[in-house]
């Protein structure tokens, strides 16, 4: 067996995977949940997989795989439109991801790497880096999940010949972002006043070509077996470092100022975004000292190399893209 299953494969880590894999001539097989139109999947095997629950019967696709990735997952919803969020989170994250590794098991796969989130240690570090032996303390339903997933592979593997290998990522960026990260860089574009020049915290980021590079290191590495590992950028920046580099990769002006931090919560509160001026006030790092030292990784990317392609993608039609 020589075949790489890759889940979630049409997701914004899932493509860039497939792309780096079977540039490097890896026999891969991609499970999407609608077949793509890009040339990345042309000499990839396509499974579509509508549904990511614990009835998926998995077994066709891992004839013939050596490792799994399973990148799939249900991720953060806006605006939630189930009664019950965590069990739909549950669901999918959770009976999802045993039921995978179950089959995994049976069809003799080697190994499963599995992406999970630095937030199951939290929402913020405060001085501290979280690492692997941080106790786990999620804050909402979907870190809820990737912990409780987490706990079923190790489960799994101490019962199975499954590897498993989890990796814990702070927020990821790069070409196809989404969300916050993207809204942040589509006001530096615009050149838009910021009140957030006086901003003294420290937040780990992983650009996704980094990300990509660890998976890849993780498929064989006999070092990585039933071992999690937090990642990171090489670097931790504040806010408005982040918001000055963001800008000089769109070749923009950063424009800051200072309001006061306790101003800044209150406006949050009263607008109903305490979550997100958190996510720009508090700090959140991680110690990766562990894969380090373990697997002698390094990033290969820079956060300049990182924030540049994000820009270009950005840049490259004239509308701006949407979070």
């Amino acid at each position: 067996m020589t075949g790489i299953l890759i889940t979630g494969a049409d997701g914004f880590i899932g493509r860039k995977l497939c792309r780096s894999l079977v540039a490097e001539g890896h026999d891969v097989c991609a499970a999407v949940r609608r077949f793509p139109e890009d040339e990345a999947f042309a000499s990839v095997k396509l499974i579509q997989v509508p549904d990511i629950g614990s009835d998926m019967d998995w077994a066709p696709a891992l004839d013939g795989v050596r490792i799994v990735v399973h990148s799939a997952a249900r991720v953060h919803v806006m605006k939630e439109r189930s009664d019950a969020p965590l069990a739909e989170f549950r669901r999918v994250n959770v009976e999802g991801t045993r039921r995978l590794a179950q089959a995994a098991a049976t069809a003799g796969v080697q190994r499963l790497v599995f992406l999970s989130t630095i937030k199951i240690h939290g929402e913020s570090a405060g001085p501290h880096a979280f690492n692997e032996d941080d106790p786990p303390a999620p804050d909402d339903s979907y870190a809820v999940s990737k912990q409780e997933a987490e706990s079923a592979l190790f489960d799994i593997a101490a019962h199975s010949g499954l590897e498993v290998v989890i990796l814990r990522p702070p927020l990821v960026y790069g070409e196809g972002v989404k969300g916050n990260f993207l809204s942040l860089m589509n006001l530096c574009r615009v050149s838009l006043p910021l009140p957030l020049g006086g901003i003294a915290n420290r937040r780990s980021f992983i650009y996704a070509g980094n990300l990509v590079d660890i998976i890849i290191r993780c498929l064989d590495h006999p070092a990585a077996a039933n071992q999690a590992f937090v990642v990171r950028d090489g670097e931790d920046v504040s806010t408005p470092e982040l918001i000055r580099r963001m800008a000089d990769a769109l070749e923009r002006p950063a424009r800051l100022f200072s309001v006061p931090e306790r101003l800044l919560r209150f406006a949050g509160k009263m607008t109903g975004k305490s979550a997100m001026v958190s996510r720009l006030l508090d700090s959140l790092t991680v110690d990766d000292g562990k894969i380090r030292r373990r697997l002698g990784w390094i990033p290969p990317f820079s956060m300049a190399e990182g924030l540049s392609e994000t820009a270009a993608w950005i840049c490259r039609p004239t509308d701006m893209k949407t979070p």
